[in-house]
């Protein structure tokens, strides 16, 4: 919802935190860059509510090929958030991604991804498999 009396404008929003199993009901306005937020029980709930107002992140989960694998798709996230704005041209990218078996838990596929500072990570060790 925007306000608007000619001078400055107001944006507010409601949203369910989903930090812990609390679930608290945010309210977030913002006027002229300033960010009030009420309804939180816990810092954690208003660190939420801040960062999905003013820059809001995701971790991205998806698979890459993988050649020589036991299965033909790795599963794979973001060692960290990435900008949600990032994420139509995260996973058109890592769509043109091939890695080779083994592949470790953990083990980077991706440094720097898109320059974002996070590394793409393997979610699940992938033996490979004997070539006949």
């Amino acid at each position: 919802m925007r306000e608007n009396d000619g001078k400055a404008q107001m944006t507010k929003r409601r949203m369910t935190c989903i930090i812990c199993p609390t679930g608290c009901q945010l309210e977030i306005s913002n006027a002229d860059g300033k960010v009030k937020i009420s309804g939180f029980q816990c810092r954690r709930g208003e660190e939420y509510g801040r960062n999905e107002m003013t820059d809001p992140r995701r971790v991205l989960t998806t698979t890459v090929r993988i050649k020589g694998g036991s299965l033909p798709l790795l599963p794979v996230r973001t060692a960290t958030a990435i900008p949600k704005g990032l994420l139509s041209k995260a996973v058109a990218t890592l769509a043109d991604v091939e890695v080779e078996a083994p592949i470790n838990t953990g083990d980077v596929i991706v440094s720097d991804f898109l320059g974002t500072g996070t590394d793409v990570i393997a979610s699940r060790d992938m033996e490979a498999i004997a070539q006949q």
